[in-house]
């Protein structure tokens, strides 16, 4: 890779590190809800962000640079710059979205994307369980965005810092004061938001699609009415979570 690709990942890793262990430790000290799960609970979750590490930089990332520059060059000259970053981002914002949602409405992929809703508690690691099966159609839709709009790599890795930085803040068991969190759900999503989303009751987990502005889902209509709780049971109606070997094959066992 080009070294100035290498420093883009380099700082990217850094910023989303940082944030994280941020978050992780405000959680402690100010949780929105009694923790659950204990320990088992957080390795099935490192267990499946670790398999997703070990990939990113084998699979993940190359394939992201590739698809940049094998783009074709439609894009004027000029258009480069904060005014253009902004509106890719915003795009992308809006693309996740709509695969976001399609996860949820296509059985085949919502066959991956069940094993991040297993999860029966929310935290700053749940933002970072997802099944590595998810991960790779994930990228493929990503390589035919950057070919299709001519994306440059600093405009995916500064929305894949934006995105990640988010989700580890709307999966957070973070207590915010009530207002403040209110009058920020009108701008971004917020936990109040996507802890809904991650509500065992199918009408509610078929919601809140968003993951950076929360406009999208008052755009397309997939705003739940339902307000987030203490109580509120968290993960797929039904269904329990298992171990990370069986999480890793789920997806690929007959299902009732």
């Amino acid at each position: 890779m080009p070294d100035v690709t290498q420093i883009l990942i380099d700082w990217k890793a850094a910023v989303v590190g940082l944030w994280f262990a941020g978050f992780v430790l405000i959680e402690w000290l100010a949780p929105a809800v009694k923790r659950l799960g204990g320990w088992s609970r957080l390795g099935r979750n490192g267990g499946l962000w670790l398999v997703n590490a070990i990939m990113s930089p084998l699979i993940i990332l190359p394939l992201s640079a590739w698809a940049a520059a094998a783009a074709p060059a439609w894009r004027p000259a000029g258009w480069v710059g904060l005014g253009p970053l902004l509106i890719d981002l915003l795009i992308l914002d809006m693309l996740i979205y709509g695969w976001h949602r399609a996860n949820h409405v296509l059985p085949w992929l919502w066959r991956f994307h069940e094993i991040h809703h297993l999860d029966q508690f929310l935290d700053a690691t749940s933002a970072l369980r997802f099944h590595f099966g998810e991960v790779l159609l994930s990228a493929a839709f990503r390589v035919l965005v950057i070919i299709a709009l001519d994306l440059p790599f600093i405009s995916i890795v500064v929305f894949e810092t934006v995105l990640l930085a988010a989700a580890i803040f709307h999966h957070s068991n973070l207590r915010l004061p009530r207002g403040f969190e209110q009058w920020l759900s009108w701008i971004i999503v917020t936990p109040a938001i996507h802890w809904v989303h991650h509500h065992d009751r199918r009408q509610d987990t078929d919601a809140n699609y968003a993951s950076v502005l929360s406009l999208w889902d008052a755009v397309f209509k997939s705003r739940s009415p339902t307000k987030r709780y203490p109580e509120m049971t968290i993960g797929v109606q039904g269904r329990r979570d298992e171990s990370i070997a069986a999480l890793l094959i789920r997806p690929f066992r007959r299902q009732a």
